[in-house]
């Protein structure tokens, strides 16, 4: 028996289940919908469906390096209790194991790799089936890098947050960590003042501008401390113009010197843009029991 869209989206509207799912669900029962979605519920599918609109803001990060491939990923779930159990900590690793061997471009490829025979989308749908909570693979990050480069990775608050850089011309390993640990404390933005949005240069320029005028400071002046408000405002946002946290005395391009660059960095932190939800625990708990 041939499957219609009309099917699929009837499915979809019963169970919850994305659309991939159904049609591959009807299939498999030949078009019929009940056992259809039987197989949706064993699957743990349906289960995992229904918790699609919860906000998954708590998690670890990973990041993990072999070679020349580097990955830096976020795993999310609704809960600490759940994101600081060994099986979640054992998924997270999974995850970034295939995620370095497969090199995916975007989620959307990401959800089609395999882990021990099954996709991830398949395992998320199973692990959230028998946790009763959202588990979700927010992003990702493949960094490539050449032979005459080289990684600093550092994980910080056991994976509440986790930073890759990649020094170009260098083969520092102990440099790079360093600097992997200093964007973990100090949370830079951009690499350096040419990545800074040109938009939101000129947004502090004017809000600079309307302070000084405010607070009565002279036109001939305003040039010169215009300038140097902006220089420390690139310092709070840019690594290579930070103070190195290990000596305050220089900063991060300093410590470079003048062959060494940062190619890139990337800095997950768990939950961060996401607005968590507000919960009555005790409700929750009740709800739960019912």
């Amino acid at each position: 028996m041939s499957v219609t869209a009309s099917d699929v989206a009837k499915l979809r509207s019963l169970t919850g289940a994305g659309m991939m799912d159904c049609k591959k669900a009807l299939d498999e029962a030949e078009g019929d919908m009940e056992k259809a979605g039987e197989i949706l519920r064993k699957k743990g599918i349906v289960k995992a469906a229904k918790r699609t609109d919860k906000i998954a803001a708590e998690g670890t990060t990973q990041v993990k390096a072999s070679g020349d491939t580097a990955v830096v990923m976020e795993l999310n779930s609704e809960t600490d209790f759940v994101s600081g159990s060994p099986d979640f900590q054992n998924l997270a690793t999974s995850l970034t194991d295939a995620l370095l061997q497969n090199k995916p471009a975007d989620l959307e490829q990401a959800m089609s790799v395999k882990v021990g025979g099954e996709t991830v989308q398949e395992v998320l749908n199973n692990f959230t089936a028998k946790i009763g909570e959202k588990i979700s693979l927010r992003r990702f990050a493949v960094v490539e890098k050449t032979s005459a480069d080289v990684y600093g990775a550092y994980s910080h608050l056991g994976g509440r947050m986790s930073v890759l850089v990649v020094l170009k011309n260098s083969s520092d390993s102990a440099l790079a960590t360093d600097i992997a640990m200093h964007a973990a404390a100090s949370n830079p933005k951009y690499i350096s003042r040419d990545q800074v949005p040109a938009e939101l240069v000129e947004k502090e320029k004017e809000i600079y501008t309307d302070q000084l005028r405010q607070q009565g400071k002279p036109e001939a002046a305003m040039a010169n401390i215009l300038k140097g408000k902006l220089d420390k405002f690139y310092s709070e946002i840019c690594l290579l113009e930070q103070s190195f946290i290990k000596d305050e005395e220089k900063t991060v391009q300093k410590l470079l010197g003048e062959n060494v660059s940062i190619e890139k960095m990337v800095r997950f932190e768990v939950g961060e843009g996401i607005e968590k939800e507000a919960t009555d625990f005790a409700a929750e708990v009740e709800a739960q029991i019912k």
